[in-house]
């Protein structure tokens, strides 16, 4: 395998800088320096143990495995140096040796340019391993964002009359930490039984126990949040664009392992280490974006975006809920400057049988608005609301709309401005 020059690394992201030794205790002796085990600017010892306390464990230097043959194995457990074992995580060194890391960068098809060892640190979640310079939180931070802003530009330009509530929840359909949590799985990512310095780099490692303090997200949690588990007040959707996550959802991850900690799953012990995992998982894929990005730049990342995450399919249409849905389409009518909608029965059968099916209309002057069937007048008319209100907000001007990071691009066509309507008719 080519050797890789990490002397070249400049992303602040990237740069893992050693702790100074104490003075009352000698300075260990450093690793070899080599292209394997070089960090950014110069040959760096990992200062860290589990309670990452630089001063009270040192790795001992890395050797080199051969059994003899013309490749180089991983190494197994009991020829490990002493020391590795302890360690919260990996060193990077040993990702070069790993088979199973080389098998998913070949999986995802990433170029050259990603290194193993800022893919290895993708897998290491800050549950895992407290130490920011060796988990993926500041990774999974930048490709959180970058996830978020490609799916909501997308979504605003593809379909430009949601609702915000719809919105957030279309977002959390794509980018979500169960969706993304599936992407993981369907990549073939396997986690380890428990993290460690021995563990395969190339194994998802999360603790099992405890949720990692990363910062992955935007958001506040609201010195009311716990009034509002109990009632809505203060919390209407455009405040929640301002304090709350991505999703629009409240910041309290308190809350959710209270209730979750005790209930029986099947896969991963209970709900509570169910939810972990799914959250390592998500942090794992927008760190892995993260990396490409650090990497290979804007372009790779997006075109990844765009081939694992927005190509999954979602039936936005099985998002909405109405309440009083032909109270709504009056005034959307009445707001559009149309004529007052109308229902008009089109055809019924067996009106006198046990299952009868009237198919009714919504008709704004000529125009004819939604159709819908049902078993009752009121339903089918209801229905026929729905319809037309769903045609309404779903409309789209095309599959293939170009969106505002297009003109980023090199050689890019002249922009054309975006149709973003005045938003929703009544605020659910």
């Amino acid at each position: 395998m080519k050797r890789l020059r990490l002397d070249r690394w400049t992303s602040p992201l990237l740069a893992a800088r050693p702790a100074p030794c104490p003075a009352s205790r000698p300075r260990a002796a450093l690793r070899p320096t080599t292209a394997a085990s070089a960090f950014s600017r110069g040959t760096a010892v990992r200062y860290q143990s589990t309670d990452t306390t630089p001063e009270e464990h040192i790795a001992a230097p890395q050797e080199d495995y051969d059994d003899g043959t013309d490749h180089v194995r991983f190494p197994p457990l009991e020829k490990l140096p002493p020391g590795a074992a302890s360690l919260p995580s990996p060193p990077p060194e040993r990702a070069l040796r790993s088979a199973k890391l080389a098998a998913l960068k070949a999986r995802l098809a990433l170029p050259d340019r990603v290194p193993l060892q800022t893919l290895a640190r993708a897998l290491v979640d800050a549950s895992a391993d407290q130490n920011r310079l060796f988990n993926n939180s500041s990774l999974a931070f930048v490709g959180q964002t970058f996830i978020n802003y490609h799916v909501s530009e997308w979504l605003l330009c593809r379909y430009p009359r949601l609702p915000m509530k719809i919105l957030y929840a279309a977002m959390k359909g794509y980018a979500g930490p169960i969706s993304l949590h599936h992407v993981a799985r369907s990549w073939g990512i396997e986690h380890a039984a428990a993290p460690g310095g021995e563990v395969d780099p190339g194994l998802l490692q999360f603790s099992m126990h405890k949720p990692g303090d990363a910062f992955v997200a935007l958001g506040y949690r609201r010195s009311e949040a716990d009034h509002l588990k109990h009632n809505k007040w203060r919390h209407s959707l455009s405040n929640s664009v301002v304090f709350d996550d991505d999703f629009g959802d409240l910041i309290d991850t308190q809350d959710q392992a209270d209730k979750m900690r005790a209930r029986p799953d099947t896969e991963y012990g209970n709900e509570y280490t169910r939810m972990l995992a799914e959250n390592a998982y998500a942090t794992c894929v927008r760190a892995v974006v993260g990396t490409l990005y650090a990497h290979a730049g804007r372009e790779p990342a997006k075109a990844f975006v765009k081939a694992h995450i927005l190509a999954r399919t979602l039936e936005i249409e099985r998002l909405f809920s109405f309440k009083h849905p032909t109270r709504e389409l009056s005034m959307l009518c009445a707001r559009e400057d149309f004529e007052a909608p109308v229902a008009r029965l089109l055809s019924e059968t067996g009106r006198l049988s046990r299952t009868p099916v009237y198919n009714v209309g919504i008709f704004s002057g000529g125009d004819k608005l939604g159709e819908g069937a049902a078993a009752s007048l009121d339903h089918a008319r209801a229905k026929a609301a729905m319809n037309a209100l769903m045609s309404w907000y779903l409309y789209s001007p095309g599959e293939n709309v170009s969106v505002p990071s297009d003109m980023l691009e090199d050689g890019a066509k002249p922009w054309t401005p975006a149709y973003i309507d005045m938003g929703e008719v009544v605020g659910r």
